[in-house]
């Protein structure tokens, strides 16, 4: 029988080491010895942290905070940004052009909330070159520029070395490094924990797997729990396929597959197991439903999203009166964008609604930034920032100093060019295009932004410059397209959007989604993972969506479809899976993950 004081467990979060803490106390005899609480639970940060403050003599004050981190990357995002708009007013002024006419798409035009979004997924793919030990060099950045990239890892790396300060990754890659290199302090902390248990399995990146080998050795008493169906966190290093090195590894260790699925009913147990399977690189698994078989999963197809719309809150209303509350019902989506225009129609039927993980709103995006301020300026607005925001989106060459003053008029901008005829020719077409954008109706007046103002080729240029997808950029005009539809002035659009604005900013101010609230869950698939509802709705179920059109290769697909698998085992009696058949005008694509199950 194994010394509890030399058994460690290690899980990914607070929570669930003191969680698993409970659970370890409540199932003891409250006669059990005192040293029943000598087991030692923690994440692999903590335990980490342990080895190296022993070796090395930290203290908490090394250890870089999130909200450090975070304002550190921002900090070196924001200079290169400054840079890289100097190295383009000093190419425009060569240019004759007054300093202002180049900005193709340099970072510099992102919002703040475009920027928080930069921030994080720089900050993913710091951590990602550390753990998975990636030569930066050969690095593809799916964020940013390569070269913005180095240069602003580069300046993170300095940053901590000179504050004497380690992150999160570090304290994982010195960790092994120190155990490596170092074998009297591996014996060491091997002789301590005799018995290693590692929960979530299935998250483990490369490092945290070598660490924990390392350990355990050399009576190898390695333990480890998860589903690699779940693995979901790839992104940030996660590798599930150790779980199988992990047999391979360990050719005498016993695997125990519990099959027993005591959440989902034996209709979406089957269904999600169908979907699953598709994935080859996985362990067999025969998972049974313990519960009833339940109703069928309902799959639908919507030639529309507005008709889409109608069916959720029809079939949410439903499910309500039937005794199920509105808390205990979920619409899941693969992004934190995804979910928009469904929220903005249940808040206009008063359907309560709380919406988790939703970092950004489309209407914070610098694009809309830019389509707002156009529209402010084919009503008459006259402001001098809608002007430099938009002067040269697309290019007109109109220089900073030609627009002076709060309030910028055509009139001075002729008189400012007046010996350009050329010039001359450009602002008059730019007030004409004003005048027709200010007597148009919401959706037509972005149609013709879009393409009678020629903001849409900017944007493929801004596409190209960034070296990102152009239907990346495109996809936001089109949700902003489509969210002016239902109205018949700009000035009803801005209204409804202010509302919108402030029913996600209330809801962020109260906190997380509260249990105690009634009201219908948003939430991300990665957001929802261990959390169950009586009914899940997951809507958009198309190609470029669900996988997302970044998921590049087998590997990111099989990825995309345990999110979906994920996403399908959150409901335990009512499951509602829909797709489009077209979307802002265009013809859609069933996601293949759902071949499986439309075929009869």
């Amino acid at each position: 029988m194994a010394d509890p004081a030399r058994i460690l467990v290690i899980t990914f979060s607070k929570a669930a080491a003191l969680e698993m803490k409970q659970r370890y106390f409540a199932c003891l005899p409250p006669d059990a010895p005192h040293n029943r609480t000598l087991v030692t639970f923690g994440t692999f940060h903590a335990v980490f942290f342990q080895i190296l403050r022993a070796s090395y003599n930290l203290s908490g004050e090394n250890i870089l905070r999130e909200e450090e981190r975070s304002s550190l990357i921002t900090q070196l995002l924001t200079a290169e940004i400054q840079k890289n708009e100097g190295m383009q007013r000093n190419e425009a002024g060569q240019m004759g052009i007054n300093g202002q006419g180049m900005q193709v798409g340099q970072l510099g035009i992102l919002s703040q909330a475009d920027l928080k979004e930069l921030v994080i997924s720089v900050g993913n793919e710091i951590s990602l070159v550390k753990n998975e030990q990636i030569n930066l060099e050969y690095f593809y950045s799916t964020s940013c520029s390569g070269e913005l990239f180095r240069n602003v890892y580069r300046g993170y790396a300095q940053q901590l070395k000179t504050l004497g300060k380690l992150d999160f990754d570090d304290m994982l890659v010195y960790t092994c490094e120190l155990l490596k290199e170092r074998e009297d302090i591996r014996a060491a902390w091997q002789k301590r924990f005799t018995h290693v248990l590692i929960d979530e399995f299935q998250d483990i990146n490369a490092l945290q797997y070598q660490a924990a080998c390392m350990l355990a050795a050399p009576q190898n008493e390695l333990y480890a729990v998860g589903d690699d169906d779940q693995s979901i966190y790839r992104f940030r290093g996660a590798k599930p396929e150790l779980m199988q090195l992990f047999t391979k590894d360990y050719p005498d260790a016993k695997v125990y597959l519990l099959g027993d699925n005591f959440r989902c009913s034996g209709a979406i147990t089957q269904a999600a197991g169908k979907v699953i399977a598709e994935n080859k690189n996985r362990f067999p698994k025969d998972i049974r439903a313990v519960s009833q078989h339940g109703e069928k999963v309902h799959i639908r197809s919507f030639s529309s999203l507005q008709n889409q719309a109608g069916y959720l809150m029809e079939q949410v209303r439903r499910l309500h009166e039937t005794g199920i509350p509105y808390v205990q019902i979920a619409v899941l989506t693969r992004t934190n964008t995804g979910g928009r225009y469904l929220a903005e129609r249940f808040l206009e039927q008063n359907i309560p609604l709380q919406m988790k993980d939703v970092s950004r709103l489309v209407y914070d995006h610098w694009i809309a930034g830019d389509v707002f301020a156009m529209l402010r300026m084919g009503l008459g607005g006259r402001e001098r920032k809608d002007f430099l925001r938009v002067a040269n989106r697309p290019l007109r060459y109109i220089g900073r100093d030609a627009l002076d003053g709060g309030v910028i008029s055509f009139e001075r901008l002729r008189r400012f060019y007046r010996e350009k005829p050329w010039m001359i020719e450009r602002i008059d077409k730019w007030e004409a295009d004003l005048d027709l954008l200010g007597r148009m109706k919401p959706f037509a007046a972005v149609n013709f932004i879009r393409y009678g103002m020629e903001y849409g080729s900017w944007l493929r240029s801004c596409a190209i410059e960034r070296d990102i997808p152009e239907e990346e950029l495109s996809i936001v005009l089109d949700e902003l397209q489509e969210s002016a539809r239902p109205f018949d002035t700009v000035e009803e659009w801005f209204a409804h959007i202010r509302a919108f604005r402030e029913e996600v900013r209330r809801q962020s101010r109260e906190g997380r989604v509260d249990n105690a609230s009634d009201a219908v869950v948003f939430s991300t698939f990665h957001a929802a993972k261990g959390l169950e509802y009586e009914a899940v709705f997951i809507p958009d179920l198309n190609e470029d969506i669900v996988p997302h059109h970044k998921a590049r290769g087998e590997t990111d697909l099989e990825e995309e479809r345990r999110l979906l698998y994920v996403g399908m085992t959150r409901a335990k009696k009512h499951l509602y899976l829909s797709f489009l058949t077209a979307r802002y005008g265009r013809s859609q694509h069933p996601s293949r993950f759902l071949r499986v199950l439309l075929e009869k």
